[in-house]
């Protein structure tokens, strides 16, 4: 269960948000919402780490997730809206990277397997300076065909720069995850419609 409890964020000296609490439990799905410069990335970085609220505090089982650290990045998958691929690297070499950074390791099956579900089949050993922003995208996001073993999902814009098949592609894992008694947060411009998920929504003013 993730939990945040009387979160607050500053930036530039401006108040985002404060005395943000949720609580989100296996299986559901947490969309945040509000204009640009709300604090919606802000928000998801707190949520994973990366960022220190100036108040309150992310709760991961009940225990502090700054205190846990390594162990409670190990349980999640943080997506932000850069793509965040090494252009030297190959899509697969930016894959295999990438699970190894939190510890999971996949055969080269199976990597190729995540790309071709994202549309990338034939590309996996092309070097990412040469592939489009979307495909970039979608080289980021195979990453979610092998990341059921986290039960954490922390998507900034992970629709954004996609055709409508890898879109469907993309909620089809988040579906499958949450039916498995994952989590996800994301934030999105773009209507989320998923069969029997449980969708909350929050909404940052600004």
């Amino acid at each position: 269960m993730l939990q945040a409890e009387s979160l607050a964020c500053e930036r530039g000296g401006r108040l985002l948000f404060k005395s943000l609490e949720f609580t989100l439990a296996p299986g559901t799905l947490l969309r945040v919402l509000g204009p640009n410069g709300a604090g919606k990335t802000s928000l998801l970085r707190i949520l994973c780490g990366l960022a220190r609220p100036v108040a309150g505090r992310v709760l991961w089982s009940g225990e502090d997730a700054h205190a846990l650290g390594e162990e409670y990045g190990r349980r999640l998958l943080y997506l932000g809206h850069l793509s965040a691929i090494k252009e030297d690297l190959t899509p697969r070499e930016n894959l295999r990277f990438a699970q190894r950074l939190v510890g999971l390791e996949a055969p080269r099956a199976a990597l190729d397997e995540a790309l071709a579900r994202l549309g990338l089949a034939g590309r996996e050993d092309v070097p990412a300076r040469y592939l489009s922003q979307g495909q970039k995208r979608r080289a980021a996001l195979a990453r979610l065909a092998l990341s059921r073993a986290l039960p954490l999902w922390i998507l900034d814009e992970p629709l954004a720069a996609l055709d409508v098949h890898a879109i469907d592609t993309v909620l089809a894992l988040i579906g499958t995850h949450l039916a498995d008694g994952g989590m996800a947060v994301l934030t999105s411009h773009q209507e989320i419609e998923l069969a029997s998920a449980s969708i909350l929504r929050l909404v940052l003013a600004g």
